[in-house]
């Protein structure tokens, strides 16, 4: 069944109304009729709705059957990305959803080729936001991740102090020979809830801010032995993680 997203709250009679592209989708793309029923999620809780009926603009639908919801990551878990080349960073957000995580912060770091258009701010993160929600729903997600607007150094250590547990990828300690393996460092993790992991653009991190974010209780990881792309070291993180607690 199709899965939909929706801010609205269920009513008092256990129905709800869903408009604007997802009444689209459902009526234009899908085809779908009154009868038919469909995954919804408001307020993170997963319902099968029955659809009465509706138009393009706007559907209703009933609630049949309440859902457990067992399929987000056990623990939470928010990536920043150094502002990357391209349209990597759609992709980041795409399968960083799909493997679970949490929230993204793109980070503007001494590195990053690509430097962000602040005036464009709005229509960028609403960008990669309809990403975000469009993988969560093929994934059968109980929550989309927040995109948030880029940070810079000073408030990435700022926000920093909220998370039980703080990494930072630095591809020198993969170049060594006694680096230690994330595995090992996920199995201390496990009385914690929330984990932030700071990723480097296509140059890497510069060394000021790998210290300033070690000056803030951030802890390296090396994520095996090869170079990883800046698009592909977020991903085996999140699969690493998914692996150790799920």
């Amino acid at each position: 069944m199709q899965r939909y997203f929706t801010n609205e709250p269920i009513s008092e009679n256990n129905t709800v109304t869903i408009t604007e592209d997802d009444a689209h989708h459902m009526i234009q793309v899908m085809r779908m009729s009154p009868g038919d029923l469909v995954f919804v999620v408001a307020n993170n809780q997963t319902y099968t709705m029955e659809i009465l009926d509706g138009s393009s603009k706007a559907v209703h639908l009933k609630v049949k059957e309440v859902l457990l919801n067992t399929n987000e990551m056990p623990k939470k878990v928010s990536i920043v990305c150094g502002l990357p080349k391209g349209d990597k960073l759609e992709l980041i957000t795409q399968k960083a959803t799909e493997l679970g995580m949490y929230e993204l912060y793109p980070f503007e770091a001494k590195r990053s080729i690509v430097k962000w258009d602040k005036s464009k701010n709005e229509k960028k993160v609403a960008r990669l936001q309809k990403i975000a929600k469009e993988a969560a729903e093929q994934s059968h997600r109980s929550t989309i991740p927040q995109i948030h607007n880029p940070v810079s150094i000073k408030e990435l250590v700022e926000l920093s102090k909220a998370y039980d547990v703080k990494y930072v990828a630095d591809e020198e300690d993969a170049k060594t020979d006694e680096r230690q393996k994330f595995a090992e460092q996920l199995k201390n993790v496990y009385d914690k809830q929330s984990i932030l992991i700071v990723f480097g653009p296509e140059g890497g991190l510069d060394r000021a801010e790998i210290k300033l974010l070690l000056d803030n209780d951030f802890q390296t990881i090396a994520l095996g032995p090869r170079i990883l792309r800046t698009e592909t070291a977020p991903l085996y993180a999140l699969s690493a993680i998914s692996y150790e607690f799920e």
